[in-house]
């Protein structure tokens, strides 16, 4: 189980990256306009860089949605590796079965 306090932040910069998505994407699409001149390049680029920290998708980390688990992750499912194992072998996930060969 993760702490708390981990959780809410990844959280909080989820709540952050959406709220910026929309300008971030326009002075993205500005810095990389082929018909833009040196000058709207320049003012795209400090505004990206005036952009809270949090505001960039990178920052925000996958767990697992059940207990936090920060490492591990299997997108599909949105659980963790050791989560996963033991769901399946519980048969609480529907159409995985245990392999063997």
């Amino acid at each position: 189980m993760a702490k708390k306090s981990k959780i809410a932040r990844n959280e909080q910069r989820k709540q952050v990256v959406a709220r910026y998505e929309e300008k971030r994407r326009e002075l993205k699409k500005a810095l990389v306009d082929p018909n833009g001149t040196d000058e709207s390049r320049e003012a795209a680029r400090v505004g990206l860089q005036k952009l809270p920290r949090n505001a960039s998708p990178v920052r925000v980390r996958n767990r697992d949605s059940i207990d936090g688990r920060p490492r591990g992750i299997l997108n599909r499912f949105g659980i963790s590796r050791v989560r996963f194992r033991e769901m399946a072998h519980r048969g609480e996930l529907p159409g995985v079965t245990k392999s063997s060969w």
